[in-house]
């Protein structure tokens, strides 16, 4: 299982209604009012959507507080991967870590090259300086699955080593919205141009829309250009053009999301680390990775599967093993019987 949100697997081995604790969306839900544009805009659906996104970059571009000339769209982040793998020479990514990274690198006969997170999934600067001109590093900022921000200075110590050897920073930043409030990307390398770096988000987890399919990314306008040249035409639908346009001004949903979200990471960490048999790592968003210390993850699976919860089996990130599983955090009710199945696991 290389992704989340599979309940269609399991809905057949639990009687009532499932929830997903394997994929981390936004609990409170889309933004107010979304539905209704939606349905204002099926119209738009005769019609090809803008060919350059003039009005979506737009509201993009206020959004993260850059200009339209930074910015790209895409079929979600993955495609915006997707195309920066294309351009690059050779790709480096830091394990355990999305498994698209890989994949998107496979599928298009690039190099990789792997570089090991510390045990405690911190990073070792010195690894780094062996990077070579036009190899493409990629890290998620949170990372995937640990849940681990960068912080500040790391970050600009590891951007000084890109900017030297020529190479270039793809910095995945798909759950940037629900970390604590400390740095942005976005104004951390906007002095310099965004000169080799591109930071990339989503309206996939934050703004509850994985079925809409939204990517967005900044990045110098030199590089804007590039990756112009791969990109397909039109591959952000109409409706995630509109949808786009509209969920980054309601501000009030933005703010409750993120202390609402920051309330209940606190409490389920908490609660999770008075629980024997498991081990539970420090999350700064919306998912808490767990090592299982006496069983494996097939068996936790099953377990938390008869309380109608589906989780994530981490075996797919190979350095993991198959004693990891990892949970997303949902409203409390939720969370609650998610520490209930806990409580019951043997």
């Amino acid at each position: 299982m290389k992704h989340g949100g599979d309940l269609l697997t399991y809905e057949e081995h639990y009687e009532g209604e499932l929830v997903d604790f394997s994929s981390n969306i936004n609990p409170i839900g889309t933004p107010n009012g979304l539905n209704e544009v939606l349905i204002d805009g099926f119209n738009s659906l005769v019609a090809y959507p803008d060919i350059k996104y003039r009005n979506l970059k737009s509201a993009v571009a206020k959004y993260l507080n850059c200009k339209d000339e930074n910015v790209l769209v895409g079929n979600g982040a993955v495609e915006i991967i997707n195309n920066f793998t294309i351009a690059a020479k050779r790709v480096v990514v830091m394990t355990p870590a999305f498994s698209e990274y890989e994949e998107r690198a496979k599928v298009h006969g690039k190099e990789i090259k792997k570089i090991p997170y510390g045990e405690d999934f911190s990073i070792d600067i010195e690894s780094f300086k062996d990077l070579e001109e036009d190899e493409l590093l990629i890290l998620g900022n949170p990372n995937n699955p640990t849940g681990l921000r960068i912080p500040e200075k790391e970050l600009l110590e590891i951007y000084g080593i890109v900017k030297k050897k020529k190479a270039f920073l793809l910095l995945d930043e798909a759950f940037f919205e629900f970390c604590p409030e400390d740095y942005d990307s976005i104004e951390l390398f906007k002095d310099d141009g965004y000169k080799n770096v591109a930071i990339i988000r989503a309206a996939t987890k934050f703004f509850a829309l994985p079925g809409i399919r939204l990517g967005y990314c900044c990045c110098s306008i030199e590089k804007v250009q590039e990756i112009s040249e791969v990109e397909l035409p039109w591959s952000v639908n109409s409706l995630a053009d509109i949808a786009g346009q509209y969920i980054f001004d309601d501000i009030e949903y933005i703010n409750e999301s993120k202390k609402y979200i920051d309330k209940e990471r606190q409490y389920l960490i908490q609660e999770l680390s008075k629980i024997d048999g498991i081990h539970v790592y420090n999350s700064h968003t919306n998912y808490i990775l767990i090592k299982l210390l006496e069983h494996n993850e097939d068996y936790a699976f099953e377990h938390f599967l008869q309380y109608g919860l589906v989780i994530r089996k981490c075996s797919s990130f190979v350095e993991l093993g198959d004693n990891h599983i990892r949970v997303a955090i949902k409203d409390r009710e939720n969370n609650e019987r998610l520490l209930d199945a806990f409580k019951e696991y043997r």
